[in-house]
């Protein structure tokens, strides 16, 4: 038998097994390709679920920043405007009391000029009686202590009466002479009461009083300035919050909208750590503006 005759079997039965394998292998390699091509349409539709996911929360925060900036907005101005409101309140008082206070201070003044003028008066009239005993003038003596009786009766204050050793319950005494010798006897009668810088600043003590009251009252008008250009910064801050939530939505790269909406959100948060820091207007009660 020829050669080839012989392997022509073998030949043949190498073949249908190599058509075999070839058959196996594309049925495998069909399979497996719609298996992975459904596991990538698969991805792809969770992808793009989790995406419109991500948008609308996005949206979602924006909404709500914007509503909450609008409502916080509104409450920082109406509070600045509160303390724009006590600050003319406090300028104004303080304006009054200081007047007040320069007008005590201005009769302070005439007053003491006019004690001043009595106590030279006073003096005098006390030298002349010394010199009217030392020469035992008793006429003279009399007539003096009779002046000084009168004087002193009708012009020393009680301010200045305590102060030289007079006795105001002696104003109404019967004999002028034996009231006036018994004062000069007293230790402060012939002191001038001017020497002593708290019996002058007695002169003061209202009017002094007054311009204290003024000062503080016009510091915390200056408070109440500062406090209603911080709310007032505030209010700026959270117009800049509005403003970038509004431009948000026209961005159509998302990474520069989310950067858009955290920068938003950062200046939020400070300008209400901030807000929240800052003092409430003097007397302010929530409550008091449902009162009828």
């Amino acid at each position: 038998m020829p050669f080839q005759a012989r392997f022509a079997p073998i030949k043949a039965n190498l073949l249908l097994q190599l058509n075999i394998i070839v058959i196996i292998f594309i049925a495998k390699h069909q399979t497996g390709g719609s298996y992975g091509k459904r596991e990538r349409e698969k991805d792809s539709r969770h992808c793009c679920q989790k995406k419109p996911d991500m948008d609308k929360l996005t949206e979602l925060i924006i909404v709500i920043m914007l509503g909450v900036t609008a409502l916080l907005t509104a409450w920082a101005s109406w509070i600045g405007s509160l303390h724009g409101g006590n600050q003319a309140t406090n300028y104004a008082t303080s304006n009054n009391l200081a007047s007040e206070g320069n007008s005590e201070y201005n009769a302070g003044v005439q007053q003491m000029n006019q004690d001043m003028i009595l106590w030279n008066d006073i003096s005098s009239l006390q030298i002349e009686i010394v010199f009217a005993q030392n020469n035992n003038n008793e006429a003279e003596l009399a007539k003096l202590c009779n002046q000084l009786f009168y004087k002193m009766a009708e012009n020393v204050s009680e301010t200045m009466a305590a102060k030289i050793d007079w006795n105001t319950a002696d104003n109404s005494s019967s004999d002028p002479q034996a009231t006036i010798l018994a004062w000069l006897e007293k230790e402060n009668s012939m002191s001038s009461p001017f020497f002593d810088e708290n019996y002058v600043n007695s002169y003061f003590t209202k009017a002094n009083e007054l311009l204290a009251q003024s000062q503080d009252v016009l510091e915390q008008g200056q408070k109440d300035n500062s406090n209603g250009d911080a709310f007032g910064l505030v209010t700026v801050i959270y117009s800049v919050v509005l403003f970038l939530l509004g431009i948000a939505g026209s961005f159509n790269h998302k990474a520069n909208k989310y950067a858009v909406v955290i920068i938003a959100l950062v200046a939020f948060v400070i300008a209400t750590i901030y807000m929240f820091t800052l003092p409430m207007p003097t007397g302010f009660s929530i409550t008091s503006f449902f009162k009828g």
